[in-house]
């Protein structure tokens, strides 16, 4: 008796992991033809210009801080646009420390386009006194300041004539300034972007 109703069981198994396995097959193969058509590369992004208009530390010891951020985000692909959507989050960091804040403008890049942004940012960082002291010994002792740039960008890729679903570009940069003081000229040692998405 078990035997026989192991019989329909086994059966209904193979049928269901066949399935799956062509459609597995299918995804594969239209995500191979969509890769061969499109040929997709990733964007690329670049700090290129860092200006610092407020960082002063208040009476009540808040470090309040506003820079201006110069982006330049690439699109090298031939037959992809990107749709940056609303909802973005940037922001720059000093160790565990968030200086500033601020959001990119929605807009769509076409084909092999490069877009220059700019970005104002501003924060304010409560009981800031240990930070200003951790900037200016890191300033003396090496003349570079470490910072981190994160962005977190809802995109919508267009292939061809097809919007594809939202998923989320995550950029991380390092940049070597040598130093943070307002209205001064900053200069950027050194930077480099990391690229990431979510869905």
């Amino acid at each position: 008796m078990a035997s026989q109703q192991a019989g329909p069981l086994l059966i209904f198994l193979c049928w269901t992991l066949s399935l799956v396995f062509l459609l597995i097959l299918l995804v594969g193969a239209a995500a191979g033809i969509l890769y061969l058509v499109f040929q997709p590369e990733l964007p690329k992004y670049s700090i290129d210009r860092l200006q610092i208009t407020q960082f002063n530390l208040t009476s009540n010891s808040s470090l309040t801080a506003t820079f201006d951020v110069t982006i330049t985000a690439r699109n090298p692909n031939k037959k992809v646009g990107v749709y940056y959507e609303g909802g973005s989050h940037i922001s720059v960091w000093y160790t565990g420390t968030s200086l500033c804040q601020g959001s990119l403008p929605r807009f769509y890049q076409g084909h092999r386009n490069t877009t220059v942004l700019n970005v104002v940012l501003s924060g304010q960082t409560e009981d800031a006194n240990t930070l200003i002291t951790s900037l200016q010994q890191q300033q003396q002792q090496t003349g570079i300041i470490p910072l981190n740039l994160r962005v977190i960008q809802p995109v919508r890729i267009k292939l061809g004539e097809f919007k594809l679903m939202e998923v989320k570009f995550r950029v991380r940069c390092r940049l070597d300034v040598d130093n943070l003081a307002a209205n001064n000229a900053i200069n950027i040692r050194n930077s480099s972007c990391k690229f990431g998405f979510t869905i």
